[in-house]
């Protein structure tokens, strides 16, 4: 069976009634009223990313993709995650350190705006100094 693709036209109940279905779906509409979250599998298979890391992106993608705009405060995510505010500043720290999320301030009481980033650059590391240099010498 050929891959079915969706059109300006078609909706997602259209393309489930010609599908063999494998899932079935009880009770709510396929697609709820609450809308849903498409998370890349960059994400979700990063090894190095805690489950946290992983579901505060999904919920930073939802605020982009649904709102148009995402600058959630930390005490926003926390709730929404079910979490403390701690645990998100350090889903945060770990989405921002593998290059997924870019955070800008924006001071005067106000939430930080959050670049999402799906193609993860390297950062550069800082060239040695003459003193780490010595450094690793000296612990030799």
């Amino acid at each position: 069976m050929a891959p079915t693709r969706l059109t300006n036209m078609q909706d997602i109940k259209t393309i489930l009634a010609t599908k063999k279905q494998t899932l079935f779906l009880r009770g709510f509409d396929p697609v709820t009223a609450q809308g849903f979250t498409q998370v890349p599998n960059v994400i979700l298979e990063n090894e190095h990313l805690s489950l946290g890391a992983k579901l505060c992106y999904a919920l930073l993608l939802r605020y982009a993709w649904q709102e148009e705009r995402c600058f959630p405060g930390q005490q926003s995510l926390a709730t929404k995650l079910g979490s403390c505010r701690r645990s998100v500043i350090e889903f945060l720290k770990e989405l921002e350190e593998s290059g997924y999320v870019e955070k800008v301030r924006r001071g005067m009481g106000k939430t930080n705006i959050y670049i999402l980033h799906c193609k993860v650059k390297p950062k550069r590391r800082k060239a040695a100094t003459r003193r780490d240099v010595q450094k690793v010498h000296f612990m030799k």
